[in-house]
């Protein structure tokens, strides 16, 4: 009896707690579009996150991404993350597999709660433990540098890297870890990322896939993370070589919003970093403007 008791009491609060998220999600969505939605502006993340949640659940935005298109004015004003997720959703495999999230792009419960996603054994491999963990998820937590992974050779079936490879080797202090790039000048290239692609394809098994996502167009070093051109984008597809099937696609953000882009439209488009302001410009641009999102087969 008292066990019942304990259990209605705390299902109750549950049930209060939950719907004063929601109130609170309305409310603050609600002033982010009363102030013209401005990116990064109160309520912005909110309208992220249940645009994000909402694209990944629904059958059809994902249908319309596996046949490369996207709704109109489809995440406007929103940044990269929002034809992301859709388009790794998209792309996983629908049964059980051993699943690695290299980066911890994953490790938010709305993402993970996703049917897509709930029924896989997961890893997630990042450099720091973070604020939150979901061990009751069965979720294996491994930390260190994803240049030198912990990982037996042909361990994984499934593999995310998403806007990860960008920010290795550069000053990612901005996320509370103590690691300076060791390049001296801004305006260098660095090609530490590769050591993450070797190491990904190391673990990966023979006939598992990979998705990869990172900022492409125009070369640019903001520090925090590098945005990646052709030639580096060629250094990648050149280890894929020979192992493999690759299957790339691209996007592009504009006035209007996001949209299927092809590689030779984005050589110059720059990203605009909301942290220092370079970059903006009155199309309402979130963050980055242009993406390259990887498909990878391995079979050798």
């Amino acid at each position: 009896m008292l066990k019942k008791i304990i259990k209605k009491a705390y299902d109750h609060f549950l049930n209060q707690n939950t719907r004063q998220v929601k109130e609170y999600q309305k409310n603050n969505k609600e002033i982010f579009f009363k102030n013209g939605q401005v990116p990064w502006s109160e309520g912005y993340a909110t309208h992220k996150e249940t645009s994000i949640s909402q694209s990944i659940s629904d059958v059809t935005i994902l249908d319309e991404f596996s046949k490369k298109k996207v709704p109109i004015n489809y995440g406007y004003r929103l940044d990269e993350r929002i034809v992301e997720y859709p388009w790794i959703f998209a792309n996983l495999k629908k049964e059980k597999t051993i699943f690695l999230d290299a980066g911890s792009t994953f490790n938010f419960d709305y993402l993970l709660n996703n049917e897509l996603i709930e029924n896989k054994d997961k890893y997630i491999h990042t450099f720091y433990p973070e604020n939150k963990s979901y061990n009751h998820k069965r979720i294996s937590y491994v930390y260190g540098d994803l240049r030198d992974s912990p990982f037996r050779n042909n361990f994984f079936e499934e593999i995310v890297c998403q806007s990860t490879i960008e920010h290795i080797d550069m000053d990612n202090s901005m996320y509370g870890y103590d690691l300076k790039s060791t390049l001296e000048v801004v305006t260098n290239k660095s090609y530490e990322y590769l050591k993450v692609i070797e190491e990904l394809l190391r673990v990966l098994k023979i006939n598992g896939q990979l998705l990869l996502t990172f900022p492409f167009g125009k070369f640019e070093n903001h520090g925090f993370f590098q945005q990646f051109d052709d030639e580096m984008l060629q250094r990648i597809f050149d280890l894929f070589e020979g192992k493999g099937n690759i299957e790339t696609d691209y996007f592009k953000y504009e006035k209007e919003g996001w949209r299927f882009a092809e590689k030779n439209e984005l050589s110059q488009v720059e990203s605009y970093n909301p942290h220092t302001g370079k970059g903006k410009s009155d199309d309402g641009a979130a963050h980055c403007r242009s993406i390259a999102c990887i498909k990878f087969l391995k079979n050798a």
